[in-house]
């Protein structure tokens, strides 16, 4: 795949964006007091891994086969409630999965405007397979949020 100068921007602005998640993720998972939410964000983490890899692919001109099988086990992991749904989330904690959805919100938008600014469908379908993934991610922070009563 021949890449236009548009698309070689949009490329680096979205591997910018997956590099600060991973990075954030990281550290998140690291400072969480809450194990439950420690593992959410490591979860998180390895999956922009992916969608780090995947970009990269599309900045060589590769197109990777992106099956449905990874957004499927996304959906039934569910939320990572363990039923302890009244405890009371520590502020370090809250502020962690608030700014994390926030990042989810953001960079879910920038996947979709670039969606559009591609020529090659397989780049687009690969750009919307990862912008699927983030909006589960989304949904996965928001479940740990409403769980602890922070979306009431």
């Amino acid at each position: 795949m021949k890449l236009t100068q548009k698309e070689t921007m949009l490329l680096k602005d979205l591997k910018n964006s997956e590099e600060i998640c991973i990075e954030k993720y990281g550290t998140y998972a690291e400072r969480a007091e809450d194990p439950e939410l420690k593992q959410l964000f490591e979860t998180i983490r390895g999956h922009e891994l992916k969608h780090l890899q995947t970009i990269e692919s599309l900045m060589q001109g590769t197109v990777p086969m992106m099956g449905g099988g990874n957004q499927q086990q996304n959906q039934q992991s569910g939320s990572p409630c363990c039923g302890e749904c009244d405890r009371k989330m520590s502020k370090n904690d809250e502020y962690l999965v608030r700014d994390a959805l926030d990042t989810e919100k953001h960079v879910s938008s920038v996947y979709d405007t670039c969606i559009f600014e591609f020529n090659d469908a397989g780049a687009r379908d690969a750009l919307n397979h990862i912008q699927k993934e983030e909006q589960q991610h989304g949904k996965q922070l928001y479940d740990y949020m409403s769980c602890h009563g922070m979306c009431a």
